[in-house]
């Protein structure tokens, strides 16, 4: 049986960092309590509303009403159906959510809602995590779909903004659930994020793959239209959305690739949703965007759609006799010749800027430094090492010193005559197509190590902090309370007296609705 650790270990550094282990006896008795009270409810409404292999999707995957899941037990059942999960804290990267979910992987965060937000919370929990996303995987054309929806979300190429933004959802969040955070930090939080959402130039693939993926695997409904049945893990782990969902105020849509192009608004209960006929149908609609992405299209439109990016992305370049090879960096500068240079293109001259890596299937080939890379387009070929000078059909002319490899000093480009001002030292490679432009480096486990991570955060360090916040509001006296009554349930063994005494005690603390709940239902199953 593999741990947590084990099971860490075996993904790469850039994934890895995001990892955390569960500590499942961090959760105070009042998470348990959470926990309890949100699976009752949804199992018992979703019963004849979710699709049909949810209840036994929830058995299948590790999932009780009674505990929160520990990831170890989800493990040992996940592998049989060719998945695994993760701890993980709060929001993760979408190109690491991503990249997991491509590879089998559930990202679980670690951490369970507060009882003052039980009803939803913007940032990630527990039960949406694992109650909403995994029964689901029990199905097998669903499974396949949110893995190839990892891998096309993990290829979308996301803007400079789309970071800014992801950043500003996070801090939001964490705020919010933080118990000793203030009006006016939550204030500016707010203020941020409003700010990173108006500096948005253009809606990047990314957005329109997490649209796609936000009106299916979150909020899809399947079946037809007069009678959907829920699978999105935002309904399947929220009870207001799940009540919500299925009454005649919300729009039903039969579902296609057009929903990528409809934005959500994480904040406020759905307007519409979307109704696919059934998971092969997911399968179809994803073939459909992943054909509009400039990591299938490649020639001008990728090139153009990582210009716009600022950020980094690989293209992947088509040499004389077939062979291939992927530069990774920030598309800077694309020159044009004014005709076609090769398939879907017109580029002459395309300029990345360092740190940028080279790399073949996938691995980086040479080290990579921190200069820029240039490709020139055209079918000759440059030499090994040593000077040359070369015209290209495309009206490219170049000369250089060749150090070894692709790297070139002393290099120089003109075209139709007029000099074109790049690096003098750079990676230089001829190609004659760029037949894919997708984003994040081509061989991600040097992501860390030569571009930086992904986010400011380092792994879940404000989440945890708010954690500790969240259990040190919590009075021992009051916890002993839930802990006495919560082993009184788990022995099958209740008793009315002391019960009554523990609902008196409770008053000393406020509203503790929770444990008056846990003690009503001892008292009338007894």
């Amino acid at each position: 049986m593999r741990n947590e650790h084990m099971m860490s270990v075996e993904l790469p550094p850039h994934l890895q960092r995001y990892v955390v282990e569960q500590d499942y006896a961090s959760y105070t008795p009042r998470d348990q309590s959470v926990w309890r009270h949100v699976m009752k409810r949804l199992s018992r409404h979703l019963e004849s509303r979710a699709h049909g292999i949810y209840l036994r999707g929830l058995s299948e995957t590790g999932i009780s009403v009674d505990e929160i899941p520990s990831l170890e037990g989800m493990n040992e059942k996940l592998e049989r159906l060719g998945w695994r999960c993760v701890g993980v804290r709060g929001f993760i990267p979408p190109a690491v959510f991503t990249e997991l979910q491509a590879r089998g992987v559930l990202a679980i965060a670690a951490d369970i809602r507060g009882h003052k937000t039980i009803g939803y919370t913007p940032a990630p929990d527990i039960i949406h995590e694992s109650a909403g996303h995994a029964p689901i995987i029990a199905d097998a054309a669903y499974a396949s779909y949110l893995r190839s929806c990892g891998e096309v979300g993990f290829k979308a190429i996301a803007s400079a903004e789309d970071r800014a933004l992801f950043e500003g959802i996070r801090n939001l969040s964490v705020v919010k659930e933080d118990p000793q955070a203030t009006a006016e930090d939550v204030e500016h939080a707010q203020a941020r994020l409003d700010a990173a959402a108006k500096s948005v130039r253009y809606v990047s693939e990314s957005t329109r793959a997490s649209r796609l993926y936000w009106w299916t695997a979150e909020y899809g409904l399947v079946g037809t239209l007069e009678q959907p049945r829920l699978y999105g893990a935002g309904l399947l782990s929220s009870m207001a959305e799940a009540e919500h969902c299925l009454t005649p105020e919300v729009k039903k849509l039969p579902l296609s690739v057009d929903c990528a192009d409809v934005a959500y608004d994480i904040t406020r209960m759905q307007p519409q949703l979307f109704v696919a006929r059934d998971f092969r149908h997911l399968n179809d609609v994803l073939a459909d965007f992943k054909h509009s992405l400039a990591y299938i299209r490649g020639g001008d439109y990728g090139l153009d759609e990582a210009l716009r990016s600022r950020a980094v992305n690989h293209l992947v370049l088509r040499q004389r006799g077939g062979e291939t090879i992927e530069v990774t960096g920030e598309v800077r500068e694309v020159h044009r010749s004014g005709k076609d240079t090769g398939p879907g293109l017109t580029a002459s001259v395309v300029e990345l800027v360092g740190p940028t890596m080279l790399s073949v299937n996938g691995k980086c080939t040479e080290i990579p430094k921190r200069i820029d890379a240039v490709v020139l387009v055209g079918s000759e070929r440059l030499p090994t090492r040593g000077r040359f000078s070369t015209r290209l059909a495309s009206g490219v002319e170049a000369s250089g010193y060749v150090v070894g490899g692709h790297e070139v000093v002393d290099f120089r480009v003109w075209l139709h005559g007029r000099p074109v001002p790049v690096s003098t030292w750079a990676y230089v490679m001829v190609a004659e197509a760029v037949t894919s432009a997708a984003g994040g480096p081509a061989d991600p486990q040097k992501w860390d190590e030569y571009f930086g991570p992904l986010d400011s955060f380092t792994a879940g360090d404000h989440e945890t902090l708010a954690r500790q916040r969240k259990a040190e509001e919590l009075m021992p006296e009051l916890a002993a309370l839930y802990a006495e009554v919560r082993q009184m349930r788990r022995a099958g063994k209740p008793d009315r007296k002391r019960l009554g005494a523990i609902a008196e005690a409770s008053h000393r603390f406020g509203d503790e609705p929770l444990l008056l709940e846990e003690i009503n239902e001892l008292l009338t199953n007894e």
